[in-house]
């Protein structure tokens, strides 16, 4: 393990071995949340800091808002895996990774407490800040990989990062009744939905098939903007959810 300089103030150092060269010499232009997913916080910076885990990210929040470094942001922290974001796979070299203790999924999704929301704030603020990163460019991990992963969860209250100016957000639409789509359907409205889905940055192909990737990334997109119900349905209020995120983004042509 190295030692390093902390580049967030409040943060204790806990180096991890796993990191590499950033690709290409990028920085970093987008910071992706985690959850640890295990039982507990001790057990999850241990396998974090073990070079046999091969994985590791940045930075690491306790339930109690405390925050550890674990990675030099000028490396590349193992976080992301295999994952993709408008039409860029290699997420790693151009991200800040931030794992979050909760025990997710398997253990019953806990609420996450205040006080680590608010050291997750404070971190994403200085972060973005620091390398003038998009709100945007601030996603869940299961938005870069849907299907293989679910984390940080549809409990995660990306409403109140919003607020501080942190990610993308509108309030979702109400659900309803109306006209759906769902696997096995095809068509251009199916092809409608993969468009718009692959324009905010989805990993998606165009095919006019409602097919299981489909399904896992209305779902990805479900459990981050519009998690009252994540199904993998692309229903009115899903995709008036989905048209307004992408009006709002400064860069969609209109």
């Amino acid at each position: 393990m190295t030692d390093f300089a902390c580049d967030y103030p409040a943060a204790r150092a806990v180096p991890s071995p796993n990191h590499g060269e950033r690709a290409g010499g990028q920085t970093p232009d987008m910071i992706i949340l985690h959850y640890t997913g295990m039982a507990t916080g001790a057990a999850a910076l241990d396998w974090l800091c073990r070079e046999e885990s091969q994985v590791s990210s940045h930075y690491f929040v306790h339930e109690d808002g405390r925050v550890d470094q674990l990675v030099a942001e000028d490396r590349r922290a193992w976080h992301a895996g295999k994952s993709s974001w408008k039409g860029e796979t290699d997420i790693n070299s151009r991200s800040i990774g931030i794992e979050i203790v909760n025990a997710g999924h398997p253990g019953g999704l806990p609420d996450f407490p205040p006080e680590q929301i608010e050291a997750v704030v404070e971190l994403c603020q200085n972060c973005g800040d620091r390398w003038s990163i998009l709100p945007e460019r601030v996603l869940a991990h299961s938005d870069i990989a849907p299907i293989r992963k679910v984390d940080p969860g549809e409990k995660f209250p990306w409403e109140r990062l919003h607020a501080a100016g942190i990610g993308h957000w509108v309030a979702p639409a109400p659900i309803g009744g109306g006209r759906f789509f769902q696997r096995g359907d095809q068509g251009q409205p199916v092809e409608a939905v993969q468009t718009m889905l692959s324009l905010y940055g989805y990993g998606i192909e165009v095919t006019g098939i409602f097919c299981e990737k489909t399904e896992g990334a209305v779902a990805a997109f479900q459990r981050h903007f519009r998690p009252s119900q994540v199904d993998g349905i692309a229903d009115i209020s899903t995709l008036d959810t989905l048209h307004r995120l992408l009006s709002a983004l400064p860069d969609f042509s209109r």
